[in-house]
């Protein structure tokens, strides 16, 4: 079930006209374990950057923790999925919140499959509502028996997943490809605590690659094909990525 708060309380059907109407504004999400989530730092900035982008005012990073608490709390949880969502101000208030609260996930271990889409969002660093073109490329791979699309620009630049980043394995290092893209917060987290490097990454370059990984707010999966380049899961490689992982600190919400 799906727990709904905006501006710190219950959601009506009256209120939730609001986000049901409006597709402009930008939102981050989150796994919270026992009332405590990786990066919160880089979450709460991730707000402001993109409200004060978007709407020319920033947004209060407690305000935000005291609306995550409440919504945790009235949901009688301390373990979720949680979004927030901001929305242009309505109010003196510098925007407009809304937080769900979800049951938690995880991303499933098993090899992703991805098929490669001509498609690169629209301000790709905001992590913004209306992703009608992710959406429908997600359904095209989906249809075609694939897990993920791999957003390609017309050039052949690979830039990241429709819900996720990726890097490739070159045996040394994890390359995270240097084009636009969303720094996505497990992304954040492993970037500086694994050997990594930024390097323009086509589709042509893919066979170059022992493997690749996935990774969203759910975590991080291994990569077992990419249209028709078949990657095998390297297991010295899952357990640095996992041992990184899991030694980022919680922060208490």
């Amino acid at each position: 079930m799906m727990h709904i708060e905006i501006n710190g309380t219950a959601a009506t059907a009256d209120a939730l006209r609001m986000p049901a109407l409006n597709s402009y504004g930008h939102f981050t999400a989150m796994q919270v374990r026992d009332g405590k989530v990786r990066g919160l730092d880089l979450h709460l900035g991730r707000l402001d950057a993109s409200t004060r982008e978007l709407f020319g005012r920033g947004l209060d990073g407690a305000r935000v923790r005291e609306h995550i608490r409440h919504a945790l709390a009235a949901a009688g949880v301390h373990d979720a999925s949680v979004r927030v969502y901001v929305y242009r101000p309505d109010s003196d208030e510098p925007a407009t919140l809304m937080v769900t609260v979800r049951p938690p996930q995880s991303m499933a271990q098993e090899p992703k499959r991805l098929m490669s889409v001509p498609y690169v969002r629209d301000f790709p660093h905001i992590k913004h509502l209306g992703g009608f073109g992710q959406n429908h490329f997600l359904g095209v791979a989906d249809r075609a028996g694939f897990d993920e699309a791999l957003l390609v620009a017309p050039d052949g630049l690979v830039t990241e997943g429709a819900i996720t980043n990726i890097a490739f394995w070159d045996g040394t290092s994890l390359v995270w490809p240097d084009a636009p893209s969303l720094l996505g917060m497990t992304m954040a987290l492993l970037e500086p605590r694994l050997p990594s490097v930024r390097r323009r990454v086509t589709l042509p370059d893919l066979p170059a690659y022992r493997a690749a990984i996935v990774t969203n707010s759910q975590g991080f999966a291994p990569v077992g094909r990419i249209d028709e380049v078949e990657y095998a899961v390297d297991a010295e490689l899952m357990k640095q990525v996992t041992a990184a992982y899991d030694a980022v600190e919680w922060d208490l919400i």
